[in-house]
């Protein structure tokens, strides 16, 4: 069983698109998916790891940085299920094939050689989950051949507004690249922060839809190799 756990939304859009990745998800594997939210939307993961005592569960956090929801909120609902088979497997994180999906996705939004560049992440409080998104901007850059900035939709600094008026001071058009994985409140305001190209979310592209396949195999052979 794979518990795909998404931070949540209230926007519909963003849960469509969730649920969307689990169907993708279905179509290249026989074993169960299910979709849980650590925060904002039902059911959560303790909810569903409760629904699913028969199987053996590893939650997939679909998250680009490990973040408070990561490290602390999903494991606490992981031991609150009570759910005594369940595995947790890595984040998604900076993993090269978001990154490379996210270029993809900047390409077809009209990005072209030369545009200045700002990666358009939702924010952390925690040093960590930032470093992460840095780590996604560099590589980012290394694909493009660029310098790529960073901006942050909430939380920590600089915003996208502040990154995109920054990039915008040596007259070229600005790009943004959404470090985010569906539609919803912080892509509104990516598309809301003055940029000449917005691309869209991660979405449900084939480059993430694998990643949650490979997240999954990782946790089977980790807990293989404990046993």
């Amino acid at each position: 069983m794979i518990v795909l756990a998404a931070h949540g939304t209230r926007d519909p859009r963003g849960a469509r698109v969730v649920e969307e990745l689990a169907e993708r998800v279905r179509a290249r594997t026989p074993v169960p998916v299910r979709v849980a939210y650590a925060d904002v939307r039902q059911p959560d993961v303790a909810t569903v790891l409760d629904s699913v005592r028969g199987y053996q569960a590893v939650v997939v956090p679909a998250f680009l940085a490990a973040g408070y929801h990561v490290r602390t909120d999903i494991p606490a609902q992981i031991a609150a299920s009570g759910h005594r088979n369940t595995l947790l497997a890595d984040p998604f994180g900076p993993a090269p094939e978001l990154v490379g999906v996210m270029r993809d996705r900047l390409e077809c939004a009209g990005y072209r050689a030369g545009d200045a560049v700002v990666l358009a992440a939702a924010g952390s409080s925690d040093p960590r989950a930032l470093a992460e998104v840095r780590v996604a901007a560099d590589r980012l850059d290394a694909l493009l051949e660029t310098s790529v900035r960073v901006g942050h939709v909430a939380t920590a600094q600089p915003s996208v507004d502040d990154a995109v008026a920054a990039a915008r001071g040596r007259g070229r058009r600005v790009a943004v690249a959404s470090w985010l994985l569906a539609p919803g409140l912080f892509q509104r305001k990516v598309l809301g922060a003055g940029a000449d190209v917005v691309a869209e979310p991660l979405g449900v592209h084939p480059g993430v839809v694998g990643l949650v396949l490979a997240r999954y195999q990782r946790a089977q052979r980790r807990s293989a190799v404990a046993a």
